[in-house]
């Protein structure tokens, strides 16, 4: 068990307390919803910090391969559930999402049987920081960054589309061809 793996673990362990932190009093309690959005950004770090460890220092596992991009999946899914329940972002929105998610992690399964690796793509970066500082923003609830909250939402479901997009222009072969 090395330093990245035991940061994914974090990551993971951290949800519930931030779910709790974010839906006590129904999401009315100031000081919650920053201790929320204080648990959402360690959870975050902890999201950048785990791969360029395991990257700089080669300890890269099979766990983490594995558990790293779950934990990630399960961190932002569940604050975007929570904020669908408090009403500050449309069921809509997050079903694209999520969408997304699912369909990305089939096309990795997929190719990891094939023995093929889908790399992160720039879009899928590009993404998943809108994705956190849009998440960052809501649970903040700031009504005087009401539009900027808004702004980071939109480009992060576009993000979410072209991400998606990219990926299956990308790597379609590897289901209608069964290689790449």
């Amino acid at each position: 068990m090395n330093l990245p793996n035991k940061l994914t673990i974090l990551r993971v362990i951290l949800i519930p307390f931030f779910v709790a932190a974010l839906l006590a009093g129904g999401g009315q309690i100031p000081v919650l919803r920053y201790l929320a959005a204080a648990i959402f950004i360690v959870a975050s770090l902890t999201d950048m910090l785990d791969g360029k460890i395991a990257r700089k220092y080669n300890l890269v596992t099979n766990f983490g391969k594995f558990m790293d991009p779950l934990a990630d999946k399960l961190l932002v899914c569940a604050a975007l559930i929570c904020l669908v329940e408090l009403r500050q972002i449309p069921a809509w929105m997050v079903i694209v999402i999520v969408s997304r998610e699912f369909t990305i992690s089939g096309f990795r399964l997929v190719a990891a049987e094939q023995g093929i690796v889908i790399a992160a793509s720039y879009w899928g970066k590009f993404k998943t920081t809108f994705q956190m500082i849009a998440v960052i923003l809501m649970i903040l609830n700031l009504p005087v960054l009401r539009l900027v909250t808004d702004a980071f939402v939109w480009i992060a479901l576009i993000l979410t589309i072209v991400s998606l997009v990219d990926y299956v222009a990308k790597n379609h072969k590897i289901l209608t061809e069964g290689r790449m």
